[in-house]
């Protein structure tokens, strides 16, 4: 399930994109026609792995949790181990970069994916999965933000729009054949092919990166924030362990557990606000509209990412359905994002902000109660609307919070605004699945196979996180995000022809 931000987003990077032109840059020329084409397809590569692993592990998590002997429930580290290792290392990729370079840190981080993926599927038990996933995240935390970078780096603002354009088709692609792909090869191949299919992918992007990116002359980079990146990661980690743990671990360890966590994140806020260049800049959560897209958005991003692992269980586990079935069914979710990239922005225009999020909001619960609704004798078009209605409700919060979380942030600061969002989506994602894993263990009896019962209890808990966003999207005012909705302007106007 594809994360629907709209338009091209500036990378994770510590300082402004180097323009275009300058000796040393890739930029496309008028001598280079090729490289037009070629560029963002060795980006597009990087986008399609990533986003094609995000979705199509998900149908084979029972036929995985069966081979490798442990609980469907304890399966859901193997999603949460890779999305919470993309937040951590994502600010890392920017520094890097200026570092060392974008053609050597994208082929590095290429090379790490595919390394992974193949050890993924090499796996012979639980935690070497856990393991290699981890490695494979660290290459995706590189692989992603690097890829914006040398789009920006490579074409003049004049055509990178329509660069970026084919640069993500194939990552719109991804989760789109994700499900489908994923319960193809879980049936007729095995569950170890959902990760060797990235590796011709990898050595493709290699040999073309290798081929076709010329060395970059690199910006002085800052001084390497290590204290602010170790209590940032022990912080997220510790957070991350409490929810996997609970069900598990004792009540006062867990206290204990959470506490230090809160520790660690509160010191590398400290600690952020001392920095001259900050690893994660915190102090943006200063700004109003930036503040309520991430954190009251990040309550509905949460619950809305907790289906990713929890819907196909309770399709194949709960309902008996195939891999197939199961594949075909939740794929339906991606749908949603085309038509709504085509309207939300007359929505915007038409309601603004503070509605379409309190609205999306309640179409988010609404989403998730009616998920807990499907039993065993729903019709597979009752489930297929069910899910459709979800990722409609989904697609249209999350590009209505990302669109307002940079439409008042000053250009000099967009690059850190991108880092610390782009960075919130993800840790959104591993909560949502640790969340939802942790909810479906303290309430099923048994772990190995959890009754149906189970699964509607935590979609109908998953369906109250949404609304405790409504008394931050209240707090919006009409001129919040205008520049970009021009709901306020059109208001405005009206008015003054009355």
């Amino acid at each position: 399930m594809p994360d629907d931000t709209p338009g091209p987003r500036p990378p994770a990077h510590s300082g402004e994109p180097v323009p275009a032109g300058k000796k040393g840059d890739t930029f496309v020329t008028e001598d280079t026609p090729r490289l037009r084409l070629l560029i963002p397809l060795v980006v597009a590569i990087a986008f399609f792995m990533e986003q094609l692993d995000a979705t199509i592990i998900t149908t084979a998590i029972p036929g995985m949790a069966h081979a490798l002997h442990t609980s469907p429930v304890q399966m859901n580290l193997a999603v949460s181990a890779y999305v919470l290792t993309l937040a951590v290392f994502i600010p890392l990729s920017g520094w890097c970069a200026d570092r060392f370079g974008v053609r050597p840190v994208f082929i590095a981080a290429l090379g790490l994916f595919t390394t992974g993926s193949a050890l993924c599927g090499a796996a012979g038990s639980f935690p070497e999965l856990v393991a290699t996933r981890v490695l494979q995240g660290l290459g995706g935390a590189m692989m992603t933000p690097v890829g914006r970078l040398i789009l920006l780096r490579s074409f003049p603002r004049a055509q990178l729009v329509r660069a970026m354009t084919y640069a993500t088709l194939p990552a719109i692609a991804g989760p789109l054949i994700g499900p489908l792909l994923g319960g193809y090869l879980t049936t007729y191949l095995s569950w170890r092919w959902i990760f060797y299919v990235n590796v011709p992918f990898g050595f493709l992007g290699v040999i073309l990166a290798y081929r076709f990116l010329n060395p970059s002359q690199t910006p002085r980079s800052p001084s390497f924030d290590l204290a602010g990146f170790v209590l940032f990661g022990a912080g997220v980690g510790l957070l991350e362990a409490t929810f996997e743990g609970a069900g598990y671990v004792p009540p006062l360890v867990l206290a204990g557990m959470a506490l230090c966590a809160a520790g660690l994140i509160f010191a590398f806020y400290r600690h952020s606000r001392a920095h001259l260049h900050p690893l994660v800049d915190l102090r943006l959560l200063r700004e109003r509209a930036f503040a309520v897209a991430t954190t009251a958005g990040g309550l509905s991003r949460i619950a809305m990412n907790a289906p990713i692992y929890l819907l196909p269980l309770m399709l194949q586990i709960g309902l008996g359905l195939t891999p197939i079935q199961s594949g075909g069914l939740t794929f339906l979710a991606a749908l949603g994002a085309p038509p709504v990239r085509l309207l939300v922005g007359p929505a915007l225009r038409r309601f603004g902000f503070r509605t379409m999020l309190l609205g999306g909001a309640l179409a988010c619960a609404c989403a998730l109660g009616n998920l807990a609704l499907i039993g065993r004798h729903t019709s597979h078009e009752l489930i297929a609307f069910a899910i459709v209605f979800f990722g409609l409700a989904r697609s249209t919060q999350f590009m209505t919070s990302n669109t307002l979380a940079y439409a008042d942030v000053p250009s000099e600061r967009l690059s850190r605004a991108t880092s610390l969002g782009g960075l919130m989506q993800q840790l959104t994602v591993s909560f949502g699945v640790s969340l939802a894993a942790a909810l479906l263990g303290l309430l099923a009896r048994n772990q190995m196979v959890p009754a149906l019962g189970a699964f509607h209890a935590v979609f109908y808990i998953l369906a109250l996180i949404p609304l405790f966003g409504f008394p931050a999207f209240m707090r919006l005012q009409p001129q919040d995000g205008a520049v970009v909705s021009g709901h306020a302007a059109g208001s405005a106007r009206e008015s003054g022809q009355a």
